[in-house]
């Protein structure tokens, strides 16, 4: 099944990269990035990357395009209808979101679009505070493609190191080592308490 996906994948390259800038777009624009796992495709396309079924160059790139444009969109939004933002969903179920996206700009200025992108909770938040409290569309621009490219890398190349070192773990000879053995016992409780720490801090933001 594996073998056939990454076939069809190596077969459909530039559909794979247009889907990937799609995913990175929804995952970036505010209004709709709660509903796409945009981080988790990511992971899965590096992973791709890894097995050699998409290149990395157009994979990063369609990555941050997509996600240059949902900040752009995001940020205009913010400008031209700023006084209809809070009454928008998910806002309006949620208003403490849109509060952590003002007091994130508030706090770091212009480097806020830069920093948000890095900030999972709030990253697609920002750019629409950003605009909304009239932030110059010059440095935005500047934050906004300066902190895309960094960020698709980061991604796909978490995506393509786990590919690697999930290749490296399980192979045959080494999965009887003890040391192997301790660091994936410890990569899985790492997860677990990550989970967890994860749940419970969404539930005191909500």
């Amino acid at each position: 099944m594996v073998e056939a996906t990454l076939e069809l994948v190596r077969h459909n390259a530039p559909l794979a990269y247009a889907v990937i800038g799609v995913v990175c777009f929804a995952e970036s624009f505010a209004f709709v990035s709660l509903l796409v796992p945009g981080w988790s495709f990511m992971v899965a396309a590096g992973a791709l990357v890894g097995s050699g079924a998409l290149h990395p160059v157009p994979a990063i790139l369609a990555a941050a395009l997509g996600a240059t444009v949902g900040d752009a969109i995001s940020y205009w939004i913010g400008w031209h209808f700023r006084d209809y933002v809070p009454r928008m969903w998910p806002f309006t179920r949620h208003p403490g979101w849109l509060d952590r996206g003002h007091a994130f700009f508030r706090r770091w200025g212009g480097m806020s679009v830069f920093l948000g992108r890095f900030f999972g909770p709030v990253r697609a938040v920002i750019p629409l505070a950003a605009g909304m409290m009239e932030m110059p569309r010059r440095a935005f621009w500047i934050a906004n493609v300066g902190s895309a490219v960094p960020w698709a890398f980061i991604v796909v190349g978490t995506g393509w190191g786990g590919h690697k070192l999930a290749r490296w773990f399980l192979d045959e000879q080494r999965l009887y080592d003890p040391v192997v053995q301790a660091a994936l016992a410890a990569i899985a409780v790492a997860a677990i308490a990550c989970y967890f720490a994860y749940r419970r801090w969404n539930r005191r933001r909500d």
